[in-house]
């Protein structure tokens, strides 16, 4: 029988993780009777995404993330379409679509859930020809993920610095939202659109999100006092943000923000600029994940 011929499109910086290691690691827990696998290091923006385009015209059976979210969304985005599978090796800061999943942290045990090699299908966020898998995000969050891309100290504890960095001089903004027709006017702390239930760190925007129900979860964090702010975490963390006063969640397919002035907006992390005026709808069924 033929071995499935597996690409593994490695972020070398994600995380802060070393992975001079990896390769070897895959060599020891892969079952090499039933697979072939090749490695690539990315070294630039977009690279991960170019690789696994790469990957459909070489046939390849399956195209694994070694990574965080971003490179998650990346590859992703690269597949949809297409039949291949995308695998996942947490490597990143947060790991939020992976958690969800149930995907281990351990690289090796991730690595044995590859040789199974059983898959679902799952929903995306979509922005014109971006993506997002896990969630996308205006305000508070997106500024922290545009700060964040620029630190050279990475991993989850960098990400607090920058949270409590951001957190200090961060505005509540006015936003505009027509949500599958219905218009909404809201002062907002931030807007999270969430394909699935957390950020990352297993800490949960919308607790009650899924990704193979067809819907969104538009979270809506009002205007809060900063003395709440203990408590809006401790919701995060015990999966009740949704019982928080400051918190609205409402599902949706065809989603329309509108925000005052410019700001950065994050699909699965990422910050990017795509205007003060944003359309979202979900598209059903669109990647297959290993799980």
């Amino acid at each position: 029988m033929r071995k499935k011929r597996i690409l593994f499109v490695i972020n070398p910086v994600s995380g802060g993780k070393k992975k001079t290691t990896f390769n070897k690691q895959v060599l020891e827990v892969l079952d090499l009777n039933r697979f072939d696998p090749t490695f690539k290091i990315t070294n630039h923006a977009n690279h991960a995404y170019e690789l696994a385009k790469s990957a459909i015209d070489e046939q390849y059976d399956a195209v694994i993330a070694v990574g965080g979210d971003g490179t998650i969304n990346e590859i992703g985005t690269a597949l949809l379409g297409s039949d291949i599978p995308l695998g996942i090796v947490p490597e990143g800061s947060g790991n939020g679509l992976a958690l969800y999943l149930g995907i281990p942290m351990n690289e090796s045990a991730a690595l044995r859930r590859i040789n199974r090699f059983e898959s679902v299908d799952i929903d995306c966020g979509k922005i014109g020809d971006r993506c997002f898998f896990n969630i996308a995000g205006i305000g508070f969050d997106a500024s922290v993920s545009d700060r964040f891309a620029s630190e050279t100290f990475r991993g989850p504890v960098g990400y607090l610095r920058t949270i409590i960095n951001v957190i200090s001089n961060y505005k509540p903004k006015k936003y505009t939202l027509n949500i599958d027709g219905k218009v909404y006017e809201r002062e907002a702390f931030m807007i999270s659109v969430a394909n699935s239930p957390q950020y990352g760190n297993n800490a949960y925007i919308a607790p009650n999100a899924s990704i193979n129900d067809g819907v969104l979860d538009v979270c809506i964090v009002h205007k809060f006092p900063l003395y709440t702010l203990p408590m809006m975490i401790f919701h995060l963390f015990n999966k009740t943000a949704d019982q928080s006063e400051y918190v609205e969640i409402i599902p949706g397919k065809k989603i329309c923000i509108e925000q005052e002035g410019k700001a950065p907006l994050h699909l699965d992390g990422e910050p990017m600029d795509l205007g003060n005026k944003i359309d979202i709808e979900v598209q059903g069924n669109a990647l297959k994940i290993i799980c």
